[in-house]
C-alpha cells in the first residue's frame, strides 16, 4: 500500500484542486490492506518504507494572507515545473507494484515559508526517512546533500544539472549529467569517429564557455599533448557564416562544436552552417540545452539540416509506461504531460522500486536494469581529486546523442 501526503501549508482553494488535491490519495497497489488484518496467519510481516519527494511548489507564494489565490490569469508558469514533476510522481505511485509492502511517500514543498527545508532537517521531520528524490537545486539541494550524507540515506538528484559544489558525499545520485559530462560523451565520440577530421570548437566570451573549453582542453590534453586537433575559434557579434567558410575546407569533414549555452549563439552559428550545408561537409553538435532553443525547433527555420546535442533522456514515448503515463496524466488532468511529468514519473518509479527491492544496500544496485522506465542510466562514482577514498557522488554517465532535424528529434547514436 502506498499513501501519499502533501506536507506544506495547503490552501484549499477551488484554483487549486486540479493540481494538488490529488496529491491527498491513498493507493492500494496489491492487496486491500483490511483485509490482510483478517488474515493474519497467512500474510508476512509487511515492511513500510519512507520517502520524501522535494519540489518548488511555492504553495504559500501563490495566496495572499487572506487565503486568496494571487493570480487572476491562473497558474504562474514558475512553478509549473515543480508542480509538473509532483504530477509525475503521483501517477507513477499510483502505478507501481508493491507487494506486502507499504510506502509513505512524503511531498514537500521546498519554497514553503512556514516550513523550509532547514527546518524541516532541525526538528527531525525528516529522520525517518529511507530515500530522498528531489527536483531541487540551490541551498536546497545543498541542505538535502548535507542531510542525506549524516543520515546514510540515498538523495537522488533528479533533474539539476549540477554537483552544486558538494564532495564526499557517496549518497548523492545526479541523474541529469553534469555539463562536464555531456564534453566527456562529445569528446569521446569525436575522438572515436572523427579524430581525422577538422574539428573546430566555437565560442564566444563568457564564463560557461570558459567552462566548456577548458573540459575539452583538459580531456583533450591527459599527458599536456592533444589526442586531437582541435581549434578553438571566438565568434563575436560580427560571427557568419563568411567568417566561418574561412575555416573550413570543402573536400574534407568538418564537426563544429557549438560551445555556448546562449540560444542567440546558438542560432547565429547554426544559420552560419545551414548556409554553407551545400558545399562544405558540416557536422554540427551543440551544448545540451540546445534542446530547449525554440528558435532551433521551427520545423522550417533549418529545413533537412541536423543538429546534435547529448542528453540524459530519452524516450519516444511508444513504449508501456509513456502509454501508461500519458493515460493517467490525461484522466487527472485533462492534457498532456510535459517532459518534468515524465521525469517524476520516472524517479519515482525506477528509485521506489530499488528502495523496496534492496533495502539495505540499495546503492549497490543503482544500476540495476530490471526496473528501467524510460532511459538508461549509468551510475558512475565520481572522484573530483586522485587522491579520494570514496566517491564525491554517483553521477549518470550514460548520454543518448539526439538528433534534431525539421523540428523533431530522434536518437542518432
Amino acid at each position: 500500500m502506498i499513501k501519499t501526503y502533501l506536507l506544506s501549508f495547503f490552501k484549499n482553494q477551488k484554483h487549486m484542486k486540479k493540481f494538488f488535491l490529488p496529491v491527498l490519495f491513498i493507493l492500494t497497489s496489491f492487496f486491500s490492506f483490511h483485509n490482510a488484518l483478517a488474515q493474519v496467519d497467512s500474510v508476512p510481516v509487511v515492511r513500510t518504507y519512507h520517502i520524501g519527494i522535494f519540489a518548488p511548489l511555492y504553495l504559500d507564494s501563490v495566496f495572499n494572507d487572506g487565503d486568496k489565490f494571487r493570480y487572476k490569469q491562473g497558474m504562474p508558469r514558475f512553478i509549473m515545473p515543480g508542480i509538473d514533476f509532483v504530477n509525475g510522481v503521483q501517477i507513477a505511485l499510483d502505478s507501481v507494484k508493491l507487494p506486502n509492502q507499504n510506502v509513505n511517500a512524503f511531498i514537500y514543498d521546498t519554497k514553503s515559508y512556514l516550513s523550509p527545508v532547514d527546518q524541516l532537517i532541525k526538528a527531525g521531520k525528516l529522520d525517518s526517512l529511507q530515500l530522498i528524490i528531489g527536483s531541487v537545486k540551490d541551498i536546497e539541494y545543498r541542505q538535502l546533500a548535507e542531510f542525506a550524507l549524516a543520515k546514510n540515506i540515498p538523495f537522488i538528484s533528479a533533474t539539476y544539472p549540477n554537483d552544486g559544489g558538494v564532495t564526499g558525499n557517496p549518497f548523492l545520485v545526479l541523474v541529469n549529467s553534469t555539463l562536464k559530462a555531456h564534453c566527456e560523451a562529445i569528446y569521446s565520440y569525436i575522438l572515436q569517429n572523427h579524430g581525422t577530421d577538422r574539428i573546430l570548437l566555437i565560442r564566444k566570451k563568457g564564463v560557461q564557455e570558459d567552462k566548456v573549453a577548458g573540459y575539452f582542453k583538459m580531456i583533450n590534453e591527459p599527458d599536456r599533448k592533444p589526442l586531437i586537433n582541435i581549434q578553438t575559434i571566438y565568434a563575436d557579434s560580427s560571427f557568419s557564416s563568411e567568417t566561418l567558410k574561412k575555416r573550413l575546407d570543402s573536400n574534407r569533414q568538418s564537426v563544429i562544436i557549438g560551445a555556448s549555452l546562449d540560444e542567440y549563439f546558438a542560432t547565429n552559428l547554426t544559420a552560419a552552417c545551414y548556409d554553407l550545408r551545400q558545399s562544405y561537409p558540416i557536422i554540427l553538435v551543440g551544448m545540451p540545452n540546445w534542446d530547449a532553443f525554440k528558435s532551433l525547433a521551427k520545423k522550417d527555420q533549418f529545413e533537412d539540416f541536423p543538429i546534435y546535442f547529448t542528453s540524459p533522456y530519452y524516450n519516444n514515448k511508444w513504449d508501456d509506461f509513456s502509454k501508461l503515463l500519458t493515460a493517467g496524466y490525461a484522466k487527472k488532468y485533462k492534457g498532456k504531460p510535459s517532459d518534468m511529468v515524465f521525469k517524476g514519473f520516472e524517479a519515482a518509479y525506477l528509485f521506489t522500486k530499488l528502495l523496496t527491492t534492496y533495502s539495505n544496500d540499495m546503492m549497490n544496485h543503482i544500476n540495476d536494469k530490471d526496473f528501467k522506465v524510460f532511459s538508461d542510466y549509468n551510475f558512475m562514482p565520481v572522484f573530483l581529486k586522485k587522491e579520494n577514498t570514496q566517491p564525491d557522488y554517483f553521477e549518470n554517465k550514460h548520454l543518448y546523442f539526439i538528433r534534431l532535424f525539421n523540428g523533431s528529434t530522434t536518437k542518432a547514436w
